[in-house]
């Protein structure tokens, strides 16, 4: 159910996309998104900092689309995103005690200093990657590809990562239980 909440504005963004135009979907991932943030608030009393970011780039980027009748601020927004996370988690490995990777997900497994390190560039270079090709899909496809592109290729790249680093995370795991064993 989460998961769907998580994807919920992109989604609509998608959807209204194909009924209207970039601008009407635009303004509905705006509410999409400040329907989002109030959910998280209203039941948790808290707003995770990732969705916060996300969502003030969301009012900046989209805001200034609609003001200025151009897609391209839109079109941007999810490099920036991307390459902020991307700095995030590059910057956790010199501030703190733990990586961002080990804050966002210790609680569930358990690995080697020098392995949350390692999943920590996983991501970094995850992000780097997605704010690239969102990028180069930009300015070499049409505005319809990059929608999809947005929706399926972003999204599918991350499922992709997660795969990914679940089997590393396995891997890893079991040879130090080989190795203790």
């Amino acid at each position: 159910m989460q998961a769907l909440i998580d994807f919920l504005p992109i989604i609509v963004f998608f959807v209204v996309y194909q009924a209207a135009d970039i601008y009407v979907a635009t303004g509905a991932l705006i509410v999409a998104m400040a329907l989002q943030i109030a959910y998280q608030w209203l039941r948790t009393r808290t707003v995770n900092r990732m969705l916060l970011i996300s969502g003030g780039l969301v009012f900046l980027f989209g805001g200034i689309t609609l003001l200025f009748r151009n897609p391209i601020f839109i079109q941007w927004k999810p490099t920036v995103v991307n390459w902020l996370f991307a700095a995030g988690f590059l910057a956790s490995r010199y501030i703190g005690a733990k990586t961002l990777t080990e804050r966002l997900m210790g609680q569930a497994v358990e690995l080697e200093p020098i392995m949350w390190r390692q999943l920590n560039l996983m991501w970094v270079g995850n992000f780097t990657f997605l704010g690239a090709a969102n990028i180069y899909v930009v300015y070499n496809f049409s505005e319809a590809f990059w929608v999809n592109f947005k929706l399926f290729g972003m999204l599918g790249f991350t499922l992709l990562m997660v795969i990914v680093q679940v089997a590393w995370i396995a891997a890893k795991t079991a040879d130090r239980q080989h190795q203790e064993g």
